[in-house]
């Protein structure tokens, strides 16, 4: 084998980027086992008197998928159409499952129902407030890991055989809780073969011989090395682990996922190493799902291998900088290919705003909010944002759509675009993200944010501002700003 080489800047920023857009045209196939991701959020500020053990005062959960269903979610996220089977159990985390992967737009669901079977659910508890912020005190997991029943697995099969004549791709996730036991995987492989579609694997464990022939297998470092019984310790250990490891199995290529030092990429051509690509490491969940349904995409939408793996590496670096099993978005992989465009990068969607938004929270840093038409921007417009930006730590600002604009100041407005208006709040150093509102209030916006502090001027008392109420839901507060003259209006 070649020896191992570093992933040099080959791809221009706009080679990435064309390629990344190609992302919303590939189709997928997901087998393998989903599981609901639970997070329940509240403060400690006692130990309790029952037990040396932290009481967490509940302020909020939420549920996510997991396992296979955050692979799902992750293309979602980059556009891609999406063929999802699985099997789940006939209890109330199956339906709270079953009911989060459906309402993903551009998923096909087939989540099979095992009545004697338990839904794998990880439930996990989280402080918020000082001292232990962001800290997790206990995960809690209830799960069955039994293979599923025979007839559920052919009618898998069978549902899986059509499904791959309609997508380019496979991927299993294999997570080892019973949905790809025995000899599933080679019965899949087999399938894939006669469909003429490669098959990616991430196999959670060291169990290969079973995915024998696959095209592209996804390891970790630590079960690869125990595999092969070989050092893992450096890279090139790992470059010949892993060619080890391919030509045991007769695998395509082997990628090893390696944490803080990145990806090896091994195949016929040689190995290559790809450092890891993140500003900040804040949490490494769900990282090897987001590459995996990166990767998948790429080579469903017919890019090269190791550019499929380099854009693989760039949305694994987004996560890592993200709290609990996030995603990466198409404008997050803007971002991250082309940093330089600063100001327009702070447009973002709903959810991606809440994402940050929670990220500064676990930082423990105050974020503001307000909104309005800001079209045409004032002096007055950058007064109050700079009074407001001076209160919190970190400044969101909402701008109406085109559409509210018209319904609550008539068909004469707005005097500028939406696009526009929205640029130029992106360009002013005080906000940190702009986001559209396309409500006529922004309490919907407000629930998704949870802001800390909610800002207008001084010219409306609290009782008339829209969304003040909801504040004190999460004890926020409502800011009233010095007004100029030119902002009164707008």
């Amino acid at each position: 084998m070649d020896p191992i080489s570093t992933a040099a800047p080959d791809h221009t920023a706009a080679d990435l980027a064309a390629a990344m857009r190609r992302l919303a045209r590939s189709s997928v196939l997901v087998i393998g086992d989903a599981m609901l991701d639970r997070y329940v959020y509240g403060e400690v500020e006692r130990i309790s008197p029952e037990a040396p053990v932290p009481v967490l005062a509940v302020q909020r959960e939420i549920a996510l998928p997991g396992g296979a269903g955050n692979v799902v979610r992750n293309l979602g996220a980059l556009g891609a159409a999406v063929a999802f089977i699985s099997v789940v159990g006939d209890d109330q985390a199956g339906s709270d499952l079953t009911g989060l992967i459906g309402g993903q737009p551009g998923v096909e669901p087939w989540l099979l129902v095992q009545g004697s079977r338990i839904t794998t659910m990880k439930t996990r508890f989280v402080a918020q407030g000082r001292p232990l912020q962001g800290h997790q005190l206990l995960r809690a997991d209830r799960e069955d890991t039994r293979p599923i029943n025979p007839r559920l697995m052919d009618r898998m099969l069978r549902i899986a055989r059509d499904a791959m004549v309609a997508t380019s791709v496979t991927i299993l996730s294999d997570y080892r809780k019973g949905v790809l036991a025995d000899e599933a995987p080679a019965s899949l492989i087999a399938a894939a073969r006669q469909a003429g579609r490669r098959v990616v694997a991430d196999v959670h464990g060291h169990d290969y011989a079973r995915y024998a022939g696959t095209d592209v297998i996804v390891v970790a470092s630590r079960d690869l090395g125990l595999a092969v019984a070989m050092p893992v310790d450096s890279d090139a250990a790992v470059a010949a682990a892993g060619d080890a490891l391919r030509l045991r199995h007769g695998f395509g290529a082997v990628l090893i996922m390696r944490n803080e030092d990145g990806m090896t990429l091994v195949d016929a051509q040689g190995a290559m190493h790809f450092p890891v690509e993140a500003a900040e490491v804040f949490d490494i969940s769900g990282t090897g799902d987001t590459a995996v349904a990166t990767l998948g995409a790429g080579l469903a939408c017919g890019l090269d291998l190791r550019l499929a793996v380099r854009l693989a590496n760039i949305a694994a670096g987004v996560v890592v900088g993200k709290m609990g099993t996030a995603v990466a978005r198409e404008s997050d992989l803007l971002a991250a290919i082309s940093p330089q465009a600063g100001a327009l990068r702070k447009i973002v969607t709903t959810e991606a705003a809440a994402e940050r938004a929670e990220r500064w929270r676990r930082n423990g840093w105050r974020t503001g909010f307000t909104h309005g038409c800001f079209g045409p921007l004032r002096p007055g417009h950058v007064h109050l944002l700079e009074q407001a930006r001076g209160a919190c730590d970190r400044l969101i600002v909402a701008v109406d759509s085109d559409a509210v604009v018209r319904r609550n100041k008539g068909e004469a407005r707005p005097l500028q675009p939406e696009p526009v208006r929205a640029a130029r709040l992106a360009s002013l150093p005080c906000v940190d993200l702009v986001v559209v509102n396309t409500e006529d209030t922004p309490a919907e916006l407000l629930r998704a944010l949870r802001p800390d502090l909610l800002v207008n001027g001084a010219d409306r008392p609290p009782e008339q501002m829209a969304g003040a109420d909801l504040l004190e839901e999460w004890g926020g507060r409502v800011m009233l700003a010095e007004m100029l003259p030119e902002a009164t209006g707008d």
